[in-house]
């Protein structure tokens, strides 16, 4: 092969990005080749992902489970990420699981394009300064942060603010007591954008734009006052950001994460993909703005104090609202339980300010089981 192929390695090549990035590889199969697939517990779709692409290396989070083929080597997720032939790493591993994967593929200098959000949320700190250190590049894959990534090509000064947007989820427009019967079902109906179940949820409650405020904040070197999050239903802004003359740049599209997904994938090229949807203007008869209830999504305000307050309380926070997610989900908890267990666990939290990765590991482990704690107690009231 050329010297112009890309290697990529996809940890989470089974999830909605992981899916989603091979979408844009088929379309481009001469610039990119998959050298490594990892995936959880979806083994028929890795199997049929190892036929297709047939990648050097695999990553199962069983290994007596048989997947087809021969001639690739079984790694780790870290060892994959960090591996010699690999010049990109796709990191589409939701939660606490993509963590030590991304830091090894920043130590050993690689591109990450990044969809974990829980990496930079946790070890912001530390990731950042491990990819100055060693030349790494993190090119960010969420619609949002691509948004701004892109509004600041250009730019040599520091932008004024970061208007990230939000679709306000399928809830926007409940009362108090409506979002204490909202239904798993209903959570997962989000209005714009196709995306893995924890994702969904985290957007249906806001706490996912929080989570992003947090990891815009590392990404671009900005302070969480100087960050706004403003509801846009229509999901064609994907952020804004506003310059020292009041000028504002904004990044539009057809809501679709193959868009971000193929900006990260050719960075800085720009190619046409004829099964990339376009936007129809004979269509689009408004774009509305709405100011974030906080009353209502209060996962929103927790992650912005979080944000405030550093070192391990991002960490509880995700790993708090990870364990309430998956109560939701099980229907073991309600909808509105979930910003109530994660403000229980953040308020019951005692800080480290410069927290290594074993404090913010034992943190996430802290939280998680806190979170458990305090739940199982409610639910024998």
């Amino acid at each position: 092969m050329g010297s112009s192929v890309k290697k990529i390695v996809i940890l989470g090549s089974t999830g909605s990005i992981g899916h989603q990035t091979l979408d844009v590889v088929r379309n481009f199969s001469h610039r990119f080749q998959i050298v490594g697939l990892g995936a959880g517990q979806n083994t028929d779709l890795l199997s049929k992902q190892i036929n297709e692409f047939k990648p050097r290396f695999i990553c199962h989070e069983d290994r007596k489970v048989q997947l087809p083929g021969t001639g690739y080597e079984w790694l780790s997720l870290e060892d994959m990420a960090c591996h010699p032939q690999v010049d990109l790493v796709v990191m589409a591993i939701s939660g606490k699981a993509g963590l030590n994967p991304t830091l090894a593929a920043i130590k050993a200098g690689k591109t990450v394009a990044l969809a974990n959000k829980e990496s930079l949320v946790t070890a912001g700190e530390i990731i950042t300064t491990e990819a100055k250190r060693n030349g790494a590049q993190i090119f960010p894959i969420d619609s949002e942060h691509s948004a701004i990534w892109q509004c600041l090509r250009g730019e040599t000064q520091s932008p004024a603010q970061i208007i990230l947007t939000a679709s306000g989820g399928p809830f926007r427009r409940f009362s108090l007591a409506e979002l204490e019967r909202v239904t798993v079902a209903q959570a997962l109906k989000h209005p714009s954008w196709q995306m893995g179940k924890k994702v969904t949820i985290d957007s249906a409650t806001l706490m996912n734009k929080g989570l992003e405020v947090i990891e815009a904040h590392w990404l671009f070197d900005m302070p969480c006052d100087t960050m706004r999050v403003v509801i846009h239903p229509q999901s064609i802004i994907h952020s804004m950001v506003e310059f020292a003359d009041g000028s504002i740049k904004a990044q539009l599209g057809h809501p679709d994460m193959r868009l971000p997904i193929q900006y990260a994938l050719f960075f800085p090229e720009r190619l046409p993909n004829p099964q990339l949807p376009k936007l129809d203007w004979d269509k689009i008869k408004e774009l509305t703005f709405e100011v974030p209830n906080f009353a209502n999504f209060p996962c929103l305000q927790l992650a912005m104090e979080a944000e405030r307050q550093g070192g391990t309380y991002p960490a509880v926070l995700c790993a708090a609202d990870e364990v309430a997610v998956e109560l939701f989900l099980s229907q073991r908890i309600k909808f509105s339980d979930i910003a109530r267990l994660v403000e229980r666990s953040l308020s019951g939290h005692q800080v480290i300010v410069h927290p290594t990765i074993e404090e913010i590991i034992a943190a996430d482990d802290w939280a998680r089981k806190t979170t458990k704690e305090f739940a199982a107690g409610a639910s024998r009231c």
